[in-house]
């Protein structure tokens, strides 16, 4: 490597993977980010950032096997080996004993748009970073 390639910043949302969000969903999930600015601006940039590199779809062309409002998404927290079942939803429907989690907290921004089988990291609110991979989406 040359020097030049050893000092060039790297560019982390090249390893990111291509979300997709239902055109429907955009202006909720705007607002609920704007509105969290005040209490939790971490996750709220998080989730901007993520609306922004989105591919905006229309209802009718979202593909059925990516993490959408509403969809049941399988996932492997990949530093524990653990599996989960979960239903993605706007906070006031969230119920952890019922397994559907909101969409404003870190897992939930996580999975947001991603399709079976991508893999991205979140962080969890004790600030640790993990890597989750999407295993089947319904």
């Amino acid at each position: 490597m040359t020097q030049q390639e050893l000092t060039k910043p790297r560019n982390r949302r090249a390893r990111n993977p291509k979300i997709v969000i239902n055109a429907d969903d955009l202006d909720h999930l705007e607002a609920l980010a704007e509105g969290a600015m005040a209490r939790n601006i971490d996750l709220a940039d998080r989730l901007l950032d993520e609306l922004g590199r989105a591919k905006v779809v229309p209802a009718a062309k979202m593909p059925a096997n990516v993490a959408a409002i509403g969809n049941t998404v399988t996932y492997r927290d990949e530093t524990s080996g653990q599996e989960r079942t979960v239903t993605l939803v706007y906070p006031e429907d969230a119920d952890i004993a019922q397994g559907k989690i909101s969409v404003m907290t870190p897992i939930g921004v996580a999975l947001l748009g991603l399709p079976e089988g991508a893999s991205f990291h979140w962080d969890t609110r004790s600030e640790q970073r993990r890597t989750l991979t999407v295993i089947a989406v319904s």
